[in-house]
């Protein structure tokens, strides 16, 4: 009986100290997730065998903006219309981008109303078990303080339904103090200047990104990662910078106009995600894809999504399911 119980004891001990080393090399598969970053939300064949064939667990949709009015008051704004069901195996993350102007008024209230709206949605469409929201703004040090205060509002009401909160984290925002979150999700893109016409990788630059990821290590929040997958079509007249296409037809052009292409190739997307590995490894414990689009599917092939999902590793046989 002794014998037996110094066995199992040593059995137990072993396994936490495997169990702590592979905590400690940073080892544990990746949780994998995507961004839906639309006006409609339609899970067509192509997005659910992407999400089938690359185990997503979780899908982070974006459900409306928050914008200002022209009397400056906080509305509503692109409202993402169902026109499939969500998945049922995998979990949606409600996900509201916030514009920093619609901060000076009553946070309280810009709070409960988002909470109350994104409750309505989910009940309206069947999206059911959501266990998490996710708060995206792009606030700055002159607005830190009113984002702080919407946040912890936020966080209260969150945690009052039995949520959690995030808050997505910019790189340039990793020099402030973190918000008032459960967790937040690194954007490792929009590194660079879109509007200038020498800039030729604004979304992913890592001779950009170097510098803030300095700070990773540090930073005072549980962390994921949103690696880019998308493109712009961006329309210069001149030198000028004219906007972002979307659709051919959002600007009047000119003959003399031109398009450039910006996208990130697959080693700027693999030297992000080696770079995030190296400084703080915990942060790619969780690996979101932005974002889940058919284009952006054709973009990449299935080995060039398996090893972003890999943490920048080739993933030898499991890319080929």
């Amino acid at each position: 009986m002794r014998k037996t119980t110094i066995l199992f004891l040593w059995l137990w001990a072993t396994l936490l100290l495997f169990s702590a080393c592979s905590h400690k090399s940073g080892k544990r598969p990746s949780v994998r997730a995507v961004y839906y970053w639309a006006t409609q939300f339609d899970i067509d064949s192509a997005k659910r065998n992407f999400l089938t064939r690359h185990d997503i667990s979780r899908m982070y949709v974006r459900y409306f903006d928050v914008v200002a009015d022209r009397s400056g008051q906080p509305m509503p704004n692109a409202t993402l219309r169902f026109l499939t069901l969500p998945p049922n195996d995998v979990e949606i993350v409600p996900t509201v981008f916030v514009m920093p102007e619609c901060l000076r008024g009553d946070n309280r209230l810009l709070a409960q109303r988002i909470v109350a709206r994104v409750k309505q949605m989910n009940a309206t469409n069947d999206v059911e078990g959501v266990k998490e929201m996710q708060i995206d703004c792009d606030w700055t040090a002159s607005t830190r303080h009113a984002y702080n205060l919407f946040m912890a509002e936020m966080l209260r009401l969150c945690h009052s339904h039995n949520m959690r909160l995030s808050s997505t984290i910019r790189l340039h925002q990793l020099s402030q103090a973190p918000p008032p979150a459960d967790r937040g999700v690194l954007m490792m893109y929009n590194t660079g200047d879109v509007a200038n016409p020498d800039c030729h990788k604004p979304i992913l630059n890592m001779r950009d990104a170097a510098p803030y990821l300095s700070r990773l290590n540090d930073y005072k929040l549980p962390l994921s990662t949103a690696y880019p997958v998308f493109a712009w079509r961006v329309l210069f007249r001149g030198r000028q910078f004219v906007g972002i296409l979307h659709s051919d037809d959002d600007y009047p052009q000119l003959p003399t106009d031109s398009v450039c292409l910006r996208q990130p190739t697959m080693d700027d997307i693999r030297e992000a995600v080696r770079a995030v590995e190296k400084r703080r490894s915990d942060a790619n414990d969780e690996i979101i894809v932005f974002d889940l689009s058919n284009n952006n599917l054709k973009r990449f092939n299935t080995n060039n999504y398996e090893e972003i999902y890999h943490r920048g590793r080739s993933a030898g046989r499991s890319s080929n399911r």
